[in-house]
């Protein structure tokens, strides 16, 4: 039975912003993230005053009480952060909700910001083989695609899904991106001929593969229903959201505890639970998009299909719209939050690329790593 809350304390997204993605934002995350925060209050017709919360994923270098420094926030009610990098994405969300649902903030702020086109690649320093590390660093599994290339070679041979079917992922997902002035790949068509034939990054997976390498600034502003009907914005409410690990579940690689499955495996059935609702209320998703792969096997998990059916699911087009901006394969990588935002931009009808009608948007985060996912609606509880 899902959990009955305040409606007049259910939380609602009334200010979004996003700076302009780029190879060298030219400024410190610090910098882009306090702009970020800026133009979102200012989206949502609020003001630094008005802020009494913060939350962060903790892979972001400024801290909640810096920024609340940098901003010039009053006092701080409520903060806190969410660990891992694209697991953290719904979590943190989740954070800012509950802390508003509970009576303890009024208005939360969520934020991220990333140079990491621009910061340099952790892996391409001298790192330490400890921990997790030391089973997979010195069998040359150092990078993130490294890791879930054995994962995708386990789902190809568990499915007999191709290269192809990951070709179709991205060139989908192009498309979207095609639409949208904003993204790193407006302007730049992808065939099947060409992925094909793309460099390989991590074998099975190439180039158009993996999702890019991107600075970007994101913020989120929250408040209660009650008060977001005083605004001049057109509210989003967070239906629900749900957290999941599965077992044995270490970063990135996943392999040792039910390969072939990932933390969305466990946190679907929550989320449907805490919002009853639906694979079938879906009107659009946003699917964390690291790799191709993640795709089809989100489909499947999340129940819109059977196990196994992810790729031909996709394959005869019985899915709903999805990472309509582009997502991280193709608008930009900042760690899944442009997800969230262009999440609420399908249920403002906002987008550059809109689905139609939409009353229920589902957004996830990584699922290689602990994780969780949201529901945005046009609707109240």
């Amino acid at each position: 039975m899902a959990v009955r809350r305040d409606r007049d304390r259910q939380a609602v997204v009334v200010g979004i912003h996003a700076l302009p993605f780029s190879k060298n934002m030219g400024m410190t995350e610090r910098h882009s993230g306090a702009l970020a925060i800026l133009g979102a209050l200012k989206d949502a017709g609020l003001s630094v005053e008005d802020v009494d919360g913060l939350t962060r994923y903790v892979w972001q270098p400024t801290t909640e009480m810096e920024m609340a420094r940098v901003i010039g926030l009053p006092n701080l009610r409520f903060f806190g952060a969410q660990d891992y990098g694209g697991g953290a994405g719904a979590p943190t969300l989740a954070l800012a909700c509950m802390a508003i649902e509970l009576g303890l903030v009024d208005t939360m702020v969520v934020w991220r910001s990333r140079n990491r086109s621009s910061g340099g690649r952790p892996w391409a320093e001298v790192l330490s083989a400890a921990g997790q590390d030391q089973f997979e660093r010195p069998f040359g599994i150092v990078r993130p695609a490294d890791g879930f290339a054995l994962i995708a070679r386990v789902l190809m041979k568990k499915y007999g899904w191709r290269r192809e079917d990951f070709g179709r992922v991205a060139i989908s997902v192009r498309e979207m991106a095609l639409r949208n002035p904003a993204a790193m790949m407006h302007g730049r068509p992808l065939t099947m001929e060409e992925y094909m034939a793309s460099r390989w990054i991590a074998e099975p997976l190439c180039l158009f593969d993996n999702c890019l390498e991107t600075d970007g600034a994101m913020a989120m502003v929250l408040t209660t229903a009650e008060r977001a009907g005083d605004l001049g914005t057109t509210p989003v409410h967070v239906t629900g959201y749900a957290f999941g690990s599965g077992p044995q579940v270490y970063a990135m690689t996943n392999v040792y505890g039910d390969i072939g499955r990932s933390p969305n495996a466990y946190v679907a059935p929550e989320l449907w639970k805490n919002t009853e609702l639906g694979p079938q209320d879906m009107d659009v998703v946003q699917i964390y998009d690291a790799f191709t792969p993640q795709v089809p096997l989100f489909f499947q998990e999340f129940g819109f299909c059977e196990e196994g059916a992810g790729a031909d699911y996709l394959r005869e087009e019985k899915n709903p719209p999805y990472n309509t901006s582009g997502g991280g394969l193709s608008e930009a990588y900042v760690h899944g939050f442009n997800l969230l935002v262009e999440g609420v931009r399908q249920v403002r009808g906002e987008s550059t690329t809109q689905a139609d009608d939409v009353r229920h948007c589902l957004v996830t985060s990584g699922n290689v790593v602990p994780t969780g996912a949201v529901v945005f609606s046009r609707e109240p509880w």
